[in-house]
């Protein structure tokens, strides 16, 4: 399934490294910290983020200079500069090097984030995101549609939230009061045990009418796994 989308941070001050983190992963991002650029190549080998947020000011390798050397080496994720150094002559040096955007310290976490995530639709990675899809399912998220091996599948917008919540979560059992609350939210209460049965039989049989996939599996004094 679709992972979710992952930002670096370069940041050698660990409080501001810790703040940026607790923020970004509150909007939904999948944050990996870094205190200088050691290591960060290693990382980038095995890994492709979005985007990288990267202090200039790091010991060791200044900021620029380990972008400009990516930009070399042919990486080329989207970088917000994040600095102290705010001269005219400096932000060039920036933008030079490689950088995308620049914010300079200190700076407010909303604009960060929201920063982050126009840097996000420009690159194209948000648009990615409008998607999720495992085995033979893909559901637009803007759309609020399903494909099944490419074909559209008509759901109710109730059927769309409870494979949404289920492919949000593969593999893990999932009880019917999460799921209650997920999927029917303040109208939860009202709904017994039996209607959400009900509810995942009907979408059983319209994503998977033949059951050649299996995805949902009773667990017994829980509720549902979905894989």
């Amino acid at each position: 399934m679709q992972k979710e989308i992952e930002i670096v941070v370069i940041e050698d001050e660990e409080d501001i490294l810790e703040l940026i983190e607790y923020h970004l992963s509150k909007e939904g991002y999948s944050v990996t910290g870094f205190l200088s650029t050691q290591n960060v190549e290693q990382f980038l080998e095995e890994e492709t983020p979005a985007l990288m947020l990267v202090d200039r000011n790091l010991p060791g390798m200044e900021g620029s200079e380990f972008i400009a050397h990516l930009r070399q080496t042919g990486y080329d994720i989207p970088v917000i500069f994040l600095t102290a150094k705010a001269k005219e002559s400096e932000l060039e040096e920036g933008f030079e090097a490689g950088g995308d955007d620049y914010m300079t310290k200190p700076f407010s976490p909303k604009e960060l984030t929201l920063r982050v995530k126009a840097l996000l639709k420009r690159s194209g990675a948000l648009q990615k995101q409008q998607r999720m899809k495992y085995k033979l399912l893909t559901i637009d998220l803007i759309q609020k549609e399903l494909y099944v091996e490419g074909s559209p599948v008509s759901l109710t917008p109730l059927e769309f939230n409870l494979l949404h919540t289920f492919m949000k979560h593969v593999d893990e059992p999932l009880t019917r009061d999460f799921l209650r609350d997920e999927v029917w939210g303040s109208e939860g209460d009202g709904v017994n045990d039996n209607a959400v049965n009900v509810a995942i039989n009907r979408l059983k049989n319209k994503i998977d009418p033949q059951n050649t996939q299996n995805y949902f599996h009773p667990v017994w004094g829980v509720g549902y796994k979905f894989n």
